[in-house]
């Protein structure tokens, strides 16, 4: 009979319990385990991961907006944006800057130059996410990075569009630069309440019109809503807010004319202005010496800037704008049209011009020793008698000149669209009383009627006025940037539409004036410059004296410190019967104003009138561009035009103000 199992229930239910009882371990074993883990995340590395969860969200990152472009009248680029690499480091994300610095150096050149500004930014951008390190990558220098680039959390590549100024030092003062953001550019902007329109830039214009139409060049910025990593790395792009690009701005100058100028003043020292009278465009605008804009948008070196500012030329100093002059003999058209106006000269009305003019027992002097003879207003201005705008100035009075000269832009702001502009000191007793606490002195007047005295305008001021004269006295506004150009729409919005307003004039009194400015270049004192030209200009000369010479001496330039000489100046406008083009300019320490002023001048308006290039007009004296293409010294005294007396071109006295002169010889003279 087979065997038969008895099963034991007790002994079952004894086994289930055990087994029951180890599940029963093994789970509290499991929960202990997940409970520990989750204090241990929840409470023990709760700080980190917070950390961590704080650095993981949606940021806010600005977009800064495409700087706008700068052309000139012919559309020639003056100012672009190129695309470049920088290498940036993020100071928060970094726990050793200076290791980081250094490490960096092993793979890529950093200069002490990158140091240094680094160091500078670091401290001006508190709020900054990044602060360049190295600027302007080649692709050897991102590919060696981007192999190394595990090594350097915190430190990243990134895409920035740099200003650039194709044309370097051409029109430099004109266009100016961009620079960094300073901390006292934020000020300005917090207190103008505009610093949120910089999110996410870092430059803005400096000088120039980058600085004068910065609100319209700089556009404004975007927004990107992104995620990022707690490592700082964008994992996603969440929504998209493009910024809105800068305007373009057309400038009024003519960029080839405008080089062209600058070449022909050589190595001189000197400033030009050349005005549309009909429209007031700036056509060119020329200050030298000059300097390259592009060394100073990623930040100058320090020797570079040392040098600029301790050069004795002074490349840096806008010299239309901002340079103060004596106008000399190029004041004489105006003066001639203040005693019309006046009622002071007739046209017939004449004097008797011995040399000299005697006021008590003292003597003004003129040019010409020998003197003129009879001469009236309009002989006055082609020969630059000196005598009878002395005598017509102590008749008329210094304040009667002032109130005549201030509507033609002279001792004013003439309002250009360029910042910094000086006014200038158009001299009246009040001004004399204001600045000096002393009263004005008659025999201080005669000299003001020469151009001469405490007159010292802008060149800026001086072609204003000319162009105003060239327009029958109907002012426009100078300005340098003629539209405005939507990026988008490609609208043009002139800057400057109609005039400011117009002097009364009588026609007749302005065709007296302008009849006697060309004969001043057809047989006056710029005969030589503009001998043969295909057109008729009228003109002026000037000199503007630098230092006195004693009673007794001649002036000699040969004995004479370069910088001690006169200054050369001259105005014109051409062509005389519908003028196109007027300009002022002048030559520092050139001489008299038909030796290095005027043939500029000439170059300028045979290029603008004819298109062509002129050479030195025939036995014209030498200018300081020919002086060079002849290898003549720079500075040295220009050459005398053969068979030509000096005197006959010179158009100022050897010693401006008054001589003291013994009673003896006021009772012979």
């Amino acid at each position: 009979m087979a065997n038969i199992e008895v099963r034991n229930p007790e002994r079952d239910i004894h086994r289930l319990r055990i087994r029951l009882g180890v599940a029963w371990v093994i789970v509290l074993v499991c929960f202990g385990i997940l409970g520990a883990r989750f204090f241990y995340l929840q409470v023990v590395r709760y700080p980190d991961f917070h950390a961590q969860a704080e650095d993981n969200r949606i940021a806010l990152v600005p977009v800064p907006p495409r700087r706008g472009l700068i052309y000139d009248r012919n559309g020639v680029l003056l100012a672009d944006n190129v695309p470049d690499y920088t290498l940036e480091i993020s100071p928060r994300r970094v726990a050793d800057v200076e290791r980081t610095i250094d490490d960096l150096a092993q793979i890529l050149e950093v200069t002490a130059f990158d140091r240094r500004r680094f160091k500078r930014l670091l401290a001006e951008a508190r709020n900054q996410d990044s602060v360049p390190i190295r600027t302007r990558l080649s692709d050897e220098e991102l590919a060696r990075f981007a192999a190394m680039r595990y090594r350097f959390p915190g430190v990243e590549i990134r895409a920035r569009l740099f200003r650039t100024y194709p044309m370097g030092e051409t029109a430099a003062h004109v266009i100016g630069y961009i620079g960094r953001i300073s901390v006292d550019d934020k000020r300005r902007l917090e207190e103008s309440e505009r610093l949120s329109e910089y999110a996410g830039s870092t430059h803005m214009g400096k000088i120039g019109v980058e600085a004068s139409y910065e609100r319209q060049l700089h556009g404004r910025a975007g927004f990107e809503e992104i995620e990022v990593s707690a490592g700082g790395r964008t994992v996603r792009s969440l929504s998209h807010t493009p910024p809105v690009a800068g305007a373009n701005l057309i400038l009024s100058l003519d960029i080839r004319l405008q080089q062209l100028a600058e070449e022909w003043f050589g190595d001189r020292r000197g400033a030009l202005v050349a005005i549309e009278p009909r429209t007031g465009d700036v056509i060119a605008m020329v200050s030298k010496p000059v300097f390259d804009p592009n060394l100073f948008v990623d930040g100058i070196d320090v020797a570079t800037w040392q040098a600029l500012n301790e050069d004795p030329d002074n490349p840096l100093l806008n010299r239309p704008l901002r340079g103060t002059y004596p106008p000399g003999s190029t004041y004489k058209p105006f003066m001639a049209l203040a005693a019309l106006t006046t009622g002071a000269r007739t046209p017939e009305f004449t004097i008797s011009d011995p040399g000299y003019f005697l006021l008590g027992n003292h003597r003004f002097r003129d040019s010409r020793p020998s003197g003129h003879g009879t001469v009236n207003l309009h002989k006055s201005i082609v020969v630059s008698s000196d005598t009878y705008y002395y005598k017509l100035a102590y008749e008329m009075g210094v304040d009667a000149i002032h109130d005549f000269m201030a509507p033609w832009g002279f001792g004013q702001l003439t309002g250009i669209d360029l910042e910094h502009e000086a006014t200038g000191i158009l001299p009246s007793s009040q001004w004399k009383l204001k600045r000096y606490k002393k009263k004005w002195h008659p025999g201080e007047t005669p000299s003001v009627g020469i151009g001469q005295g405490y007159n010292a305008f802008t060149i800026l001021q001086l072609a204003h006025a000319t162009a105003t004269l060239a327009n029958d006295g109907v002012v426009m506004r100078p300005h340098v940037v003629r539209s405005i150009e939507d990026p988008v729409s490609r609208e043009r919005n002139l800057t400057v539409r109609a005039p400011s307003r117009s002097i009364g004039l009588s026609p007749e009194h302005l065709a007296l004036v302008r009849s006697a400015m060309v004969e001043v270049n057809r047989v006056g004192t710029g005969r030589i410059a503009f001998r043969g030209a295909e057109y008729v200009a009228a003109g002026k000369t000037g000199t503007s004296q630098v230092i006195g010479i004693r009673q007794g001496e001649r002036y000699d330039a040969r004995r004479i410190a370069e910088r001690h000489r006169d200054h050369s100046l001259f105005m014109a406008f051409a062509p005389a019967e519908a003028p196109r083009l007027a300009l002022a300019i002048i030559v520092e320490n050139g001489g008299f104003g038909a030796q290095a002023a005027a043939p500029i001048a000439r170059k300028v308006f045979d290029y603008y009138l004819l298109g062509k290039l002129p050479g030195d007009p025939p036995g014209a004296a030498t200018s300081a561009a020919s002086a060079a293409a002849t290898g003549a010294k720079p500075g040295a005294a220009a050459a005398q035009p053969e068979g030509e007396n000096e005197q006959d071109l010179r158009d100022v006295p050897e010693r401006i103000g008054p001589e003291p002169i013994s009673p003896t010889e006021v009772n012979r003279q």
